[in-house]
C-alpha cells in the first residue's frame, strides 16, 4: 500500500517537471525551477504588454462596407493596413490614389488579392507636411477613398 505522502510528493514531482519543461528550464531544484519560471512570466508579461501598446497604437476603423482601416504612426511615417473580406477589383489602385493625394510615398508594400483584400504599406512623407500630419487623418481619408470607391462600384447602386 502506497502511502498518501508518496502520493503527495510524486504528484508535486510531477508537477514540477510539468513546470520546468513548460518553462523550457534546466535547472535541477526545485527552487531553481521556481526562479526560471519566475523569469519565463515575467518575460511573458512583458510580451504581453508589448503587444497590447501596439494595439492601443494602433487607430482602427471598419467601416459599413466591410473594409477595415489600420493606421500606425511609424518614426517616419505610418504603417498602414487595409482588409476585407472579398477582393474586389480596382481597391488597390483606389488605396494608392489615396496615399498620392495625402503626399505618402509608399516606401513598402505587401498586397495579397487572391480570395480577401489585404494591404500592408509603409507610407512616408515626400513633402515637409509630416508633422503636420497625423495617423486619425490618414485613417479618414484612406476610409473616405474606399467608401466613395465602393459606393461607386456598388453593383445595387
Amino acid at each position: 500500500m502506497v502511502s498518501r505522502e508518496y502520493k503527495r510528493d510524486s504528484s508535486l514531482r510531477e508537477k514540477f517537471q510539468l513546470l520546468r519543461s513548460i518553462t523550457n528550464s534546466n535547472a535541477e531544484s526545485e527552487t531553481s525551477i521556481i526562479v526560471d519560471a519566475s523569469k519565463y512570466i515575467k518575460k511573458l508579461k512583458q510580451k504581453v504588454e508589448k503587444i497590447n501598446n501596439e494595439t492601443t497604437s494602433e487607430k482602427y476603423f471598419c467601416d459599413p462596407t466591410g473594409h477595415m482601416v489600420t493606421v500606425e504612426t511609424l518614426e517616419k511615417g505610418f504603417m498602414i493596413k487595409v482588409m476585407s473580406g472579398k477582393n474586389e477589383a480596382g481597391l488597390l489602385v483606389c488605396v494608392l490614389e489615396a496615399f498620392e493625394d495625402l503626399g505618402l510615398e509608399v516606401v513598402e508594400a505587401r498586397v495579397s488579392c487572391m480570395d480577401s483584400f489585404s494591404l500592408h504599406a509603409i507610407g512616408s512623407s515626400n513633402n515637409d507636411d509630416c508633422e503636420s500630419m497625423d495617423g486619425e487623418s490618414v485613417k479618414q481619408a484612406v476610409a473616405v477613398a474606399i467608401r466613395t470607391w465602393s459606393d461607386s462600384h456598388d453593383p445595387k447602386g
